[in-house]
């Protein structure tokens, strides 16, 4: 079943409202043809992230606009040399993390990342500690992946990752290579399968992006 605008609204409200990472009581929810855009502010920019994450979860929603500023209650706010010296210490103590060369450069409490790894998964992690950082206002992640030969025995992998997922769509899910690239395609019925598609891509060696041209049928 379709859902009309006021039950989009109503239905994300409620899951701001249910998650616990948030305090939902300064954002506003507006809803236009399956748009989500969220307004307001929060207190820390791990809830402004678990915000746009649930309003995904729904279903219905095709696409998110994100007005939400980071305001900081002043306990919680700190000059950018401490911040960039406190990422850099929290980078070094994660072992997935420790000894590969990740630079830290903050700007108004805007963290950018950038350097090399070896896997999509360590810059995902990098992003997932940072953003409880005290003082964070936002994180860009500019993170390189060092490149490796990606080859056409690639798509078997995703694919087998796929089923051991036991992602109902499978068949419905493309998968192709363009140089160190995956390129996923078709449809699925929810983002929840649509995540574990990207999950399984981004995981294997040598991918340095994944393209997500999947969608979500409503």
């Amino acid at each position: 079943m379709i859902k009309t605008d006021t039950q989009l609204q109503a239905d994300v409200t409620a899951e701001l409202q249910w998650d616990p990472q948030i305090n939902a009581s300064h954002i506003g929810v507006q809803a236009s043809d399956g748009v989500i855009t969220l307004s307001g502010h929060v207190t820390d920019f791990n809830q402004k992230w678990a915000a746009e994450h649930a309003a995904l979860r729904v279903a219905g929603v095709q696409a998110i606009a994100i007005k939400i500023s980071v305001e900081l209650p002043w306990p919680d706010k700190r000059n950018d040399s401490d911040i960039s010296g406190a990422a850099a210490h929290a980078l070094q103590l994660v072992g997935v993390l420790k000894g590969h060369a990740i630079k830290v450069m903050v700007e108004n409490g805007w963290i950018t990342l950038s350097g090399d790894v070896e896997w999509d998964f360590q810059r995902r992690a990098a992003t997932r500690l940072l953003r409880h950082l005290t003082g964070v206002t936002g994180i860009s992640c500019e993170i390189a992946l060092r490149s490796k030969l990606v080859s056409a025995a690639i798509k078997e992998e995703v694919e087998a990752a796929l089923k051991r997922r036991a992602i109902h769509d499978i068949d419905s899910i493309t998968v192709s290579i363009s140089g160190p690239d995956v390129i996923l395609g078709g449809t699925v019925h929810s983002w929840s399968e649509r995540a574990l598609a990207n999950h399984a891509a981004a995981s294997m060696p040598g991918v340095r992006n994944v393209i997500d041209k999947i969608a979500v049928l409503i």
